[in-house]
C-alpha cells in the first residue's frame, strides 16, 4: 500500500492513520507533528500569521519614530532590516490571548506597546528637543536642532525599526532630523535650512491589498528655513518650518499605520502627534475567534481564511471551531 507525504503519519501496520484538524491517530515525531502544524491539521492548534505594529511617537523638535513592527506573514519581513523573517506562530484552541493596539504617542512623547500573545512591538521613540538627543523605541526619534553640538537620532530596536537621523549642520536657522521609520533610518539634517526626512515605511499585504505603514515624522526648522522634513511613506507627518516664531502645528502619524508625528514643538510652534498602532490576524476560515469586548475589530474572509484588524484597545480573544 502505497502512502503519499500527506496521509503517511504516525502508520502502524495495515491502517492509515486519521489526519485532520478534529482528529489525528498514530504515532508521530516532532518533525511529523511541526509539518502538520503548519498545514493546520493537527488537533487543537491553530496556525496564524500576524502584523503587530506599535503607535508610533509624537515629535518634538526632531520627527517622531514609528513604532515597531513585526510580522511573519508569507515572505515578507518585520522592520530594521530583519531578512530571516519572524517564525511560525501556533495557537490552541480555547486558549485567551491577550491582544493590545498602542495608542500614538502625543506631541513630545513616545507612542505604546503593541501585543498579540507574546509577540510585542516597542513604542516608536519621540525626537529630541533643541540640541537634544532623539529617543530610543521600534524606530528611533530624530535628533533636535542644534546650535551647540550634535545630537544624534535615537537607536532602533533590533528587528523592529530603525533609528532616528542625526544633526550634522548646526547653523542658523538651525534644522532637526527625521525620526527613524520601519523600512529606512530617519534622514540627518542634510542642510541648515532643510530639515531632515522621516525614515519610509513598509509595505504589507495580510489583509489582501498592500499597505504601507509604520513611516517616521519630518523634523522642524527652528528659525524661517526653506524646507521642514516630510514625514516618511505610510504615514509620517511632516515637520513644521518656523517652529519658534510661525507657530501652527506639525503633521500627525496617520491613524493605525504606527508613524511618527513630525516635529515642530518650540517657542509658538506644536508638534504632531503619533500614529496609532494595529494587529492584524490571518487564520483559516473553519475556526470562530471570541473577542473580548475591550477591542475595536472588523474580519474579512478571502481564500479560505479569515483576516481580523484589531484598531484600538485592549482584552483577550480565544479560537474555536
Amino acid at each position: 500500500m502505497g502512502n503519499s507525504k500527506d496521509n503517511n503519519f504516525g502508520y502502524l501496520g495495515q491502517q492509515l492513520p486519521t489526519i485532520n484538524a478534529a482528529s489525528t491517530s498514530g504515532v508521530f515525531n516532532n518533525s511529523d507533528i511541526q509539518y502538520l502544524k503548519s498545514r493546520n491539521e493537527y488537533p487543537g492548534v491553530i496556525s496564524v500569521e500576524y502584523l503587530v505594529i506599535a503607535g508610533g511617537a509624537g515629535g518634538h523638535m526632531g520627527g517622531g519614530g514609528a513604532g515597531g513592527y513585526r510580522t511573519n506573514f508569507g515572505a515578507e519581513t518585520s522592520g530594521g532590516g530583519n531578512l530571516g523573517g519572524e517564525a511560525d506562530f501556533f495557537v490552541d484552541k480555547g486558549t485567551s490571548y491577550t491582544v493590545t493596539v498602542g495608542a500614538g504617542g502625543t506631541a513630545e512623547n513616545n507612542g505604546n506597546d503593541s501585543v498579540f500573545s507574546t509577540i510585542t512591538s516597542v513604542a516608536g521613540g519621540t525626537g529630541g528637543n533643541a540640541n537634544a538627543n532623539g529617543q530610543a523605541g521600534g524606530s528611533g526619534g530624530g535628533a533636535g536642532a542644534g546650535a551647540f553640538g550634535t545630537p544624534t537620532g535615537g537607536a532602533g530596536t533590533a528587528n523592529q525599526g530603525f533609528a532616528g537621523g542625526n544633526i550634522g549642520n548646526t547653523s542658523h536657522p538651525h534644522s532637526s532630523a527625521g525620526g527613524g521609520g520601519a523600512g529606512e533610518v530617519g534622514e540627518n539634517n542634510p542642510g541648515t535650512t532643510t530639515a531632515g526626512d522621516g525614515g519610509n515605511g513598509l509595505a504589507s499585504s495580510i489583509t489582501g491589498s498592500s499597505v504601507t505603514r509604520a513611516g517616521g515624522g519630518g523634523g522642524a526648522i527652528y528659525y524661517n528655513g526653506s524646507s521642514p522634513g516630510s514625514g516618511g511613506s505610510g504615514g509620517g507627518g511632516n515637520g513644521l518650518n518656523n517652529a519658534f516664531h510661525g507657530g501652527g502645528t506639525a503633521g500627525s502619524g496617520s491613524t493605525n499605520t504606527g508613524s511618527g508625528g513630525g516635529g515642530g514643538s518650540s517657542g509658538a510652534g506644536n508638534a504632531g502627534a503619533g500614529g496609532s498602532g494595529i494587529v492584524v490576524l490571518k487564520y483559516p476560515d473553519t475556526f470562530t475567534l471570541t473577542i473580548g469586548g475591550g477591542l475595536t475589530s472588523s474580519t474579512s474572509t478571502s481564500g479560505g481564511f479569515k483576516i481580523t484588524s484589531f484598531t484600538a484597545g485592549t482584552d483577550t480573544i480565544s479560537w474555536g471551531s
